[in-house]
């Protein structure tokens, strides 16, 4: 069935994309594309793109170029009923600022960001709730854009008041969602896959599917696996480790063409997120005195690539 297919839900809300590249442009594209107001907010060589033939979405269903309102001001958002915050966790705060004049008293402001603590650290700047939510979804931008999807897309949300609008805007794009209590042990799941895969993709230049293959790699992923669980453990979230090893398994498989944005952004001399996935592992760690080597191993290797390539 088509987003098109289905009645539009009465007054849908409008929707502001902050941060829009991989993330923020998949989920904008898919809203517009079903016809839901939307406004991505993003760099100006994206927005330019976007603003000059419309957003590429290209996923294994279609490739199309979709019509939808670009800006590079987080004015922008002005008037929004939902705010999609998508940067980069180093650009919280500086986005949290540069939003905060333009939320309406009842905009409702989710974090779609990787880590754990992204929600609590923007709703400090914005003095504000902000919804934490669990991205499940690989995507990548291809060029200014062009945004190409590799696999999933699902969401799950923490409770909050218009969660049921802002479900049914996403049911019309397509998009799964779900609204639970356990979005801070599932926050912690995600985290635990992204240190698995994210910074040896990036040393490598690899996708997920090419490293599961080789000789090492799986034992190699347990490890960071279950320093992460001990973590995890030691801040009050209990996961499973066997689980989540299944977990590392099958994505390797299910995402197998994914380069993890931590390699993108080494590959674009960008800063990547590391101190705020296996870097976090790693902070947290000492917080609680328990070793973590693997992990600050895989930290200190992207850095120093961040440092060779001028990030």
């Amino acid at each position: 069935m088509t987003p098109a297919s289905t009645p539009m839900p009465a007054t849908p809300p409008r929707f502001a994309v902050l941060g829009a590249g991989a993330v923020g442009g998949y989920y904008g594209g898919l809203l517009a594309r079903a016809g839901v107001p939307v406004v991505l907010i993003g760099r100006p060589a994206f927005v330019q793109a976007v603003r000059a033939q419309g957003l590429r979405l290209q996923t294994a269903a279609f490739d199309e170029r979709i019509r939808v309102a670009a800006d590079t001001d987080a004015a922008a958002a002005a008037g929004a009923d939902v705010v999609l915050v998508c940067v980069k966790s180093g650009d919280t705060e500086a986005a949290g600022a540069a939003l905060r004049p333009h939320l309406g008293p009842h905009t409702a402001v989710l974090s779609l960001q990787n880590g754990v603590d992204n929600a609590e650290r923007l709703a400090c700047v914005l003095g504000r709730p902000v919804v934490p939510v669990v991205v499940y979804v690989a995507a990548g931008v291809e060029a200014p854009g062009h945004v190409r999807h590799h696999g999933r897309g699902e969401l799950v949300l923490a409770p909050f008041a218009q969660a049921a609008r802002v479900q049914a805007a996403f049911a019309q794009a397509g998009v799964a969602t779900t609204v639970s209590d356990a979005v801070p042990q599932a926050l912690w799941t995600k985290l635990v896959i992204n240190c698995a895969y994210n910074a040896l993709s990036a040393i490598t230049a690899r996708p997920y599917g090419w490293l599961w293959a080789q000789s090492g790699v799986p034992e190699l992923l347990r490890q960071v696996v279950r320093e992460c669980v001990a973590v995890a453990a030691a801040d009050g979230i209990n996961l499973d480790a066997a689980a989540l090893e299944a977990d590392v398994a099958r994505i390797a498989t299910s995402m197998a063409t994914q380069l993890s944005s931590t390699a993108r952004d080494l590959l674009r001399g960008h800063t990547t997120e590391i101190d705020h996935l296996n870097g976090y592992v790693v902070a947290r760690a000492r917080a609680h005195g328990l070793p973590a080597p693997v992990n600050q191993a895989l930290q200190t290797l992207v850095h120093l690539l961040e440092s060779g390539r001028g990030a």
